[in-house]
């Protein structure tokens, strides 16, 4: 059996990266502390080949529309079996990986890999966007869009072309979507879905509550009115401010 997490960096991945290897599932040779799978340079750079072929329309909007038919890219290929090797070559029955930047590259992920199991790992933006990431200035892995000095801004497109690249890939055989919120606040009832989604048990971690809702005592700016349509498909509160 092969797992992936799908989502942004700061949306709590760490927290599903960490319950799978104490479940037994074998996340790669070396992994740094949020859990990713590491050294991540090859991902990175197939991130930078998958996104010549996005063209971006203007106004937020990316057309990824070329990537689900196109002949996925040779170089792309071997960039992402290197980055996995220790994955790939573990004798492991249940094996898998994390690194928020695969969702970067997800329509692709999914062509390659239609059979395995997907994990999408959401957090409300609000919190999301609080942090900084290595995603966070999307130019870094060959994502046009309109640059702005603002970093909060940054942060808040950088989720949001994600948000749109999730939405615009067909569904895979085996995906599960999974809010941060619920495996903090009901940890046992969320891993009760996830075991009926993998087929074994799961191990329980320590969680921390006051990780929920941090954007409500931040002075800072932290809603961008781009982020309504996600808070009310997965169920936040609405109030943006």
């Amino acid at each position: 059996m092969l797992i992936t997490v799908i989502g942004r960096g700061h949306s709590g991945t760490r927290a599903i990266s960490h319950t799978l290897s104490a479940s037994g599932v074998f996340m790669g040779g070396k992994l740094n502390v949020s859990g990713d799978l590491v050294p991540a340079e090859d991902l990175y750079e197939a991130c930078r080949v998958f996104s010549r072929h996005v063209k971006y329309l203007g106004n937020l909007r990316w057309d990824f529309s070329k990537l689900h038919t196109m002949e996925i890219d040779p170089e792309f290929i071997r960039l992402v079996h290197s980055y996995l090797e220790t994955v790939f070559s573990s004798p492991a029955e249940r094996r898998g990986w994390k690194l928020p930047e695969t969702t970067l590259i997800y329509p692709w992920i999914v062509r390659m890999f239609p059979d395995i199991k997907y994990i999408f790992w959401i957090r409300d933006p609000r919190d999301c966007i609080m942090g900084a990431h290595f995603t966070d200035d999307l130019s870094v892995f060959g994502v046009e869009y309109e640059h702005t000095e603002d970093e909060r801004e940054r942060r808040a497109i950088s989720w949001k072309y994600q948000a749109e690249i999730y939405k615009a890939t067909p569904r895979p055989k085996h995906l599960i979507e999974i809010r941060f919120e619920d495996f903090v606040m009901h940890q046992d009832e969320t891993l009760e879905k996830l075991e009926g989604f993998l087929g074994f048990p799961m191990s329980k971690i320590q969680v921390r509550p006051e990780s929920i809702g941090r954007w409500k005592q931040d002075d800072g700016r932290h809603s961008f009115t781009f982020f309504q349509e996600e808070l009310e498909r997965y169920n936040y509160e609405l109030r943006l401010s």
